[in-house]
This record gives structure tokens, sequence and C-alpha cells, in this order.
């Protein structure tokens, strides 16, 4: 009978009302764990909510129902609920289906109801313990003060405290020792030398012996991106025709101690190898691991018969979406040292000998290569253009141009202004407007409608995203709706999962949707339609092989 009395009917009714929202599709699929946690997460959103909502209604000193009466609601929300829960339970799994199938996946048979409710009751508990902690430290604070202030005053200042207390606790111990123990563990990794990953011996390459970067001192990620990628022999066989070898720079984060020193060093050893002595120049900023995604790279190389330099600095260890969250601008001022240092070589040479200068960054790259230059600087001598992918919802330019789209074009493919400047595609190539003409810089976004780093958005808390207005995303379910809170938890549970999507779908870009975006940035010309095509099936055929 306590249990009864002190359990809130209309936390019971909000809390289920999210836990059912929460059973509905969003940007990717789940499994029963992930559903698990984030139903449990919703309920409790949601049961907090009533509580609240209890609460003021007391302290507004409004009239409730009698014990007896408020007995029988109880009860009567207890059936009612059971029977929502279950309802949407038993649609679940078709509701993951409906995701699913759009990404080529196989469907479920079932979405484990059972686990379901297991894992959310469990983690709704451990929300609920943190509750009552913070609500202990909430009372013992507002009793301490109620000695000097007056009551409600003093309640009001003990709702501060706890929240005071328990910011500096997540923000000041718990994230920072994470964030200090992830960045430990991801370069503890960094560091490890793979087997398979030997020393080049060709002097073109960085890391050799005659180059002016170590090879231990490039990092995980670098010493992949130096020793994979198509050689010349391998694009010669494949287009029937002499190729060169590709040029790649790359250095780690243990190569010198600033970004600008790395800048410099990236730099001299591009200019060693002869990269300013290529038809395109790529500066890329990695990921927040330091990782370049070599479906952007490979495709480009391909494209140009070898005839590419490239050229990477390393910033951070750390994942993209964790950076992204918590420090949205780090990896900023390794971008900006990168570009000012070979832009600033690069205008120092003849106008008609020197490459055609491109940047390009994946996910957090994206947004640190968008912050490496202000228009105004560059102006008088623009590089030629830019392929950005899976830009983060932060991007500045994206933001910009997303939201100044044409009125009559949805938010997760926009057209914006004339088309001259920056254009959008996806899995489907959308760059050939009909009546557009480029001008002297080209921009491309590649994104996918359902990549929840582009199109996370805070204000789904109390609005409905822009993105969701129909027509839909060719590989968003139809079934995806927008509840209050809960789709808000979705997105930010997706976003956390964007790279284990399927290839071609969430925030894992594929090399065929790199190769149509290449040939309009860097106008490749020349290429049959036939070309295109066997290229595409090229890279089809390595990633299902």
């Amino acid at each position: 009978m306590n249990f009864w009395r002190s359990f809130s009917a209309t936390g019971l009714l909000i809390g289920t009302f999210f836990f059912a929202a929460s059973l509905t599709p969003s940007l990717l699929p789940r499994n029963f764990l992930t559903q698990g946690v984030l139903s449990g997460v919703c309920f409790a959103a949601g049961y907090g909510i009533g509580v609240f909502g209890r609460w003021l209604a007391a302290y507004l000193e409004l009239r409730g129902p009698s014990e007896r009466a408020l007995l029988l609601v109880k009860y009567a929300a207890s059936v009612i609920c059971a029977f929502i829960a279950g309802l949407f339970l038993w649609q679940a799994s078709e509701w993951q289906n409906s995701i699913r199938g759009l990404m080529g996946l196989e469907p479920l048979d079932t979405a484990n109801p059972v686990r379901i409710i297991v894992i959310a009751a469990l983690t709704f508990l451990l929300v609920m313990a943190v509750a009552r902690l913070f609500r202990l430290v909430l009372t013992f604070a507002a009793a301490r003060l109620r000695r000097f202030v007056p009551r409600r005053l003093a309640n009001v200042l003990g709702v501060a405290a706890a929240v005071l207390v328990f910011w500096l606790l997540i923000d000041g111990v718990l994230l920072r020792q994470a964030l200090r123990m992830a960045d430990s563990s991801f370069q503890t990794y960094d560091e490890l030398i793979e087997p398979e990953r030997e020393r080049p011996e060709d002097p073109s390459k960085t890391g050799s012996a005659a180059s002016l970067v170590a090879w231990q001192d490039l990092g995980r990620a670098g010493r992949e991106f130096i020793a994979s990628g198509p050689s010349a022999e391998t694009i010669g066989a494949f287009w029937g025709e002499e190729a060169i070898e590709p040029l790649r720079v790359y250095v780690g984060i243990n190569a010198a101690d600033t970004p600008q020193a790395r800048a410099r060093l990236a730099l001299e050893e591009l200019i060693r190898i002869g990269g300013f002595e290529r038809s395109v120049l790529v500066i890329v900023m990695p990921t927040g691991t330091g990782w370049i995604d070599p479906a952007a790279m490979d495709t480009l190389e391909y494209l140009h018969r070898g005839d590419v330099a490239s050229v990477a600095i390393q910033y951070s260890y750390l994942t993209s979406w964790l950076s992204l969250l918590v420090e949205p601008e780090y990896g900023a001022e390794a971008a900006r040292a990168l570009f000012n240092a070979v832009y600033g070589h690069w205008t120092s040479l003849p106008a008609d000998s020197r490459p055609r200068l491109y940047l390009h960054g994946l996910s957090l790259g994206t947004l640190n290569s968008e912050l490496s230059s202000e228009l105004y600087d560059v102006l008088g001598d623009p590089y030629h253009g830019a392929l950005w992918s899976g830009p983060p919802f932060a991007s500045r330019i994206w933001h910009y141009a997303t939201n100044h789209r044409n009125p009559d074009t949805p938010a997760w493919l926009p057209r914006f202004r004339d088309s001259s400047a920056v254009r959008f595609t996806n899995q489907d190539n959308a760059l050939d407007i009909p009546g557009a003409e480029w001008g002297p810089m080209r921009i491309v976004y590649l994104q996918y409608a359902s990549d929840p780093v582009t199109f996370f958005d805070h204000h789904a808390l109390y609005r409905e995203p822009e993105w969701m207005a129909p027509p839909r995303g060719p590989d968003v379910s139809p079934h995806l709706r927008w509840y209050p809170v809960v789709t808000l938890l979705q997105i930010a549970l997706d976003m956390a999962l964007a790279t284990t999507a399927p290839m071609g779908h969430g925030h894992v870009y594929a090399p065929e949707h790199y190769i149509d975006a290449w040939i309009e940035v860097t106008g490749v010309r020349g290429l049959s339609d036939g070309d295109v095509t066997r290229l595409k099936r090229l890279f089809l055929s390595e990633r299902e092989g």
C-alpha cells in the first residue's frame, strides 16, 4: 500500500508515453541493449516531468483528488500504461525493420521485448538513484540555509547548490577523468605499430628513411594512411594507361609539440617529395582519432590517375562524436596552422604552374576544415574548392547554407541560391543541377539523410526538426515521428552509434558516392558514363569481397 501511495500516477503516464515513443524508429537501427537503455532513460525523463508537475501543483496549493480517488486513478493508470507499453513493444520489431530494410539489413524476427523491459527497468532504477542523491543534496543544503534566509528562498538556493555540486562533479571529475582515460587509451592504441605496417622504403613516402617524419611518429592512423591506398601500378592497370604514384604526407601528434610546428613539418615534407608539382593538392583534416577515410582519398587518386598530393596533420586521439559534444572546435587551431602553411607557400608559386588546391574533411574534420580559413582571407587568390563529407551539425558554412536554402528544397538535400558556390549530394548524385554554373570555387557537401552527426538538433527537445518534414530522405523510415524530449534522446544515442551503420548510410560514407562528388568538385573531364560505372563497381567489389 505504501508503494501505491508513493508513486506518481502522472509520472507513470508520462513516463509510459515516453517509453512507448522511444520504441519508434529514429535514424539508425537499434538492438535490444541500446533500445533498453534508451527506453529506460526516456521513462525516467517522463516520470521526472510528472513528479515535477505534481510538486508544482502542490506548491501552487492546487487541490487534488481525494486519497481514495487518487488510489483508483493509480490503479487505472497502471492498467492503461501496461496496455500501451505492450502494444508498442509488439510493434517495435516492425518499426526497426522499417529502417533495416532501407539500409539493406536482414529483418528482425523479434525485438526481444522481455530483454528490453529488464534493461529499461535497470536503467530507470539507476537514473532514479542519481535523482534521489540529487534530492538528498538539495534537502541538506536547503536545511542549512533556512537558518539564515526564508524557507522558500532557502529551497531555491538549495536547488542551485545541488545543481552546482553535480555539475562540478560531472564536469570537473567524472567527465574530465573519463576524457583523460579515453585520451590515454586512444594514445596507447595510436602508438601501436602493427606488424603488417612495414616502414616504406620508397623515399617519396612519409616515414621512410629519407622522410623528415619518423615512421613511429605518424601514429596508427597516419601509418594506415601512408601504407594503404592505390599504387601507380594498380591505377594504371585499371585505366589501361600509365599512372603516377600518389603522394601522401601525414604528421602525427607526437612528431612535434605544437600544431604550428606540425604544420611546418608537413609543409617541408610536402615540398621534399614534390607535392606542389602535382596537378591536384588536397589539404585534409582527419577525424578526431586522426583517421582519414580511404573511401575519399583512394577514389580521388584513381580519378586523377595518381596525379594527386595530399597532406594532413593529427590533432587528437578522441573519437569525433566525443570531441564534438565536449569541445566542438577541438582541432581548429591545427586546421588553421596547416592551411596557413600550405596556402602561404601555394600563393607564392606562379599561378599557371601550381596545383589546383582543395580542402577535404570528414565528420569533425569537416568542421575544422571549414574553420581553417575565412573567406575574406582567400578572396584575392581563392583555393579551388572543398569536398566536405558528414558535416557535423555545428559546421558553420553548412549550417548557414542549410538554414538559408531555397524554400522548395528539403533540409536533408538543400539547394543554396543559384548553386554556383555550394551544392549538396547524397547516395543519389544530386550535383548535376539544370541551368546551374559553377563559380571560381566549388564546395560540395556529401551527406546522408540518416546521418545523426549531421542532423542532430538540440531544438528537437521541444520542436520538430526541419529534416523530418516530408519528403523524407531515401534511407529514413516513413514511421519516424517527432516526440518532445524523446526524439532528442533518440538522436543523441544515434549520434554515439553513427559509425555502426552499414556503409552508405548513417555516418559511414561509401566510395561510390565520393566518386560523383570528386568529379564535380575537381572538374574531372573526359570520363564516360561507362568509366564512372566501372570505377564504382571496382570499389563495390573491393568492399563486398
